[in-house]
Formats: structure tokens, sequence, C-alpha cells
């Protein structure tokens, strides 16, 4: 997730201060994603250095809220305009677990995909019954995040139903326990 375009287009609707920016957009995504407010003004402050936002003066709390520029704009049109690529999104972190499961001695393969399984049909429910107490227009951005999570989560049990029946169609060989070096005995070099 872009934070630096998720606030660019919080500020499209006017100025904010940060803690209004973060309650925004934890809002806007059902608290999916949830803000650091460190965060929120460290990115800020690189999107004032950039000239995408410009503060503006302190208000009588000393808050200084935030607007965006044309610059800001322009950058917020082109995000929007733009396909998010594969290679954009952060790695896979199930796919790299099961790889490394398949070549690491000791590992229960199986063990690992129904654990995992298990959670995503937990979190799929979850994400169901959070849809299911929404409510329309008012939630239609908090539900199309959820209906993403869904839809991911419907995925990533397609895929570990797949990972499971490739196990069972080419069976691994479990990979050479590590020899041990006995680090007592000293060199006589």
């Amino acid at each position: 997730m872009s934070v630096k375009h998720g606030l660019l287009a919080l500020l499209e609707h006017g100025p904010r201060y940060g803690y209004q920016l973060r309650a925004s957009f934890e809002e806007s995504t059902g608290a999916t994603w949830p803000l650091n407010i460190g965060q929120v003004y460290t990115t800020l402050s690189r999107l004032e250095r950039d000239d995408l936002v410009r503060a503006l003066p302190e208000s009588d709390g000393g808050q200084r809220p935030f607007e965006i520029t044309e610059r800001g704009r322009a950058e917020l049109r082109s995000w929007f305009a733009t396909p998010v690529a594969r290679a954009d999104r952060p790695r896979d972190e199930l796919a790299i677990k099961l790889s490394l499961a398949l070549t690491t001695p000791g590992v229960d393969v199986a063990a690992v995909v129904q654990t995992q399984r298990t959670a995503t049909m937990r979190a799929l429910q979850e994400y169901t019954r959070l849809k299911s107490s929404a409510r329309l227009p008012a939630d239609l951005p908090w539900l199309l995040v959820l209906d993403a999570l869904i839809f991911q989560a419907e995925a990533e049990a397609r895929w570990l139903d797949h990972c499971e029946a490739s196990l069972l169609r080419y069976p691994v060989p479990a990979p050479p326990l590590p020899t041990t070096v006995d680090i007592s005995e000293e060199s006589t070099v």
C-alpha cells in the first residue's frame, strides 16, 4: 500500500492534520492497514519536501494542517491512472515459506500447509462476518476492501489445495540432515 498516495487522496478532500489523516485512512480501509502516526508525519515531511503538499500556518492548538499542491494532484492523478504492477507488491511470505519448507530438513510440509489453511479459513470467516454487518452505501469503501480480502483468502485456499495435491502427486524426498562438525577437536595444522 502506498501511504504516500493514500495521504494525497485524503488531502484532495481538503486540508487536514496528521491525526485526521490517520483516522480517515483507517476509516476508509476499515483499519485493515493501521497507520502509525509517526509514519504519517514522516510521509508528510517527504511529501512537503517533494512539493506534493504544503503545511499551512499552525492552528490555535499548535497543529499544522497540510494541503495538497497542484504537483501533488498531478501525482495523484498519475497514480490512479497507473495499474499496480505485480512486482510492486510485497513478497509473498507464504510462497517463500512453503518453498523453504520443502528443502529444510525435519519440516512437515503437509502440516505447514494445513496450519496455514486453518488460519486462512478463520480469516475468511471473520471477513464474511464483518461484511454482513456493513451498511450500504456508507460502508462501500470498507466493503470493497473486505471483498478484496475475501477474494485473496479464497485464492490462497485454492493455492493451498494445489500445493497439497502437488505434494501428493510429486513426493519430495526429505532433504538430508546436516552433518555435524565436532568443533571440540583441535586442528593440528
